[in-house]
């Protein structure tokens, strides 16, 4: 089955300088490097680059350094835009024009407002019918506290304007077993839950937005590939090591472990985060670079 979303993406950190300051040139080489190890896209903007605390101009720089990129190397850029707001989230889709190189919007849920199952079919039904590029639905409750159940998934696969979903619902429950189960041939399910990312992949989702993957990208590039091929056992070794690493990168709130580790190993100038995040402790990032060395 051929979709157009497929592989490994990376949900790319915002670095920022020891002052605070948006680090662009680290922003770049991270996503050379990510591509370099077998991503074949990256995804600008998404909730692991801190966009809430991010101002206008600095989500435009943001945007910039990974179209550039993008364009140069030829891989595929997502951009997240949209909110809770039907409104807001068209006016966000209409500003990623500026950027011919975005192939897709990854747009949450409704938060917060929690819209009946109709009210989120409605909401994307909208957006998908006047934005530009197609959405890849960001599916997860844990953060948007508004349970998508299978069927009005589903619903939302046969829109013409929706490629995907971001599939993190914290495991793999009914719902999503069911989903995996009949979907539409042109409908990409792809992984966001890092630790639960092999288990989707076994299931026959075709790829995976994995903050994780900034570390160690080409050994979870293989594991995309190794269950897309049917390489079960050589998946299920790879999936089993990087599980244990993703669920190091998480010990904390994303991304503060990641930014950590990237610091440490000298990828980005500082491992700030901007507040209400707070950066890692000690004893999370050397348990992270533990888990790297043994991967």
């Amino acid at each position: 089955m051929s979709h157009a979303f497929a592989g490994l993406y990376v949900p790319l950190v915002t670095p920022f300088t020891d002052d605070g300051k948006l680090a662009p040139e680290a922003l770049e080489g991270l996503a050379h490097s990510v591509i370099d190890g077998g991503a074949a896209g990256v995804v600008a903007l998404g909730t692991t680059g801190e966009p809430a605390t991010l101002s206008a101009d600095e989500r435009r720089i943001v945007l910039d350094v990974c179209a550039r990129v993008c364009r140069e190397r030829s891989a595929t850029l997502i951009a997240g835009a949209g909110s809770n707001d039907t409104g807001g989230s068209l006016r966000a889709l209409s500003e990623l024009a500026a950027w011919p190189e975005v192939s897709a919007a990854l747009t949450v849920v409704p938060y917060f407002t929690r819209p009946s199952q109709d009210g989120v079919l409605a909401h994307f039904t909208r957006l998908a019918a006047e934005s530009r590029v197609p959405l890849i639905i960001y599916n997860v409750p844990y953060r948007t506290g508004q349970v998508v159940g299978w069927e009005t998934l589903r619903r939302l696969a046969g829109l013409p304007g929706i490629a995907g979903v971001k599939h993190a619902v914290g495991g793999i429950d009914e719902d999503t077993v069911t989903l995996m189960a009949d979907l539409p041939d042109r409908f990409a399910v792809l992984g966001g839950d890092d630790l639960f990312a092999s288990s989707l992949l076994a299931l026959g989702a075709p790829g995976a937005i994995l903050a994780s993957a900034h570390l160690c990208t080409e050994q979870y590039a293989a594991l995309v590939h190794a269950w897309r091929t049917g390489e079960a056992d050589r998946a299920r070794a790879l999936g089993n090591r990087l599980t244990r690493l993703s669920a190091a990168l998480f010990a904390e709130p994303n991304p503060t472990v990641v930014k950590a580790v990237l610091h440490a190993q000298g990828r980005i100038p500082s491992p700030a985060v901007r507040l209400p995040l707070l950066a890692a402790g000690p004893e999370s990032i050397r348990a992270a670079l533990r888990r790297i060395a043994l991967a």
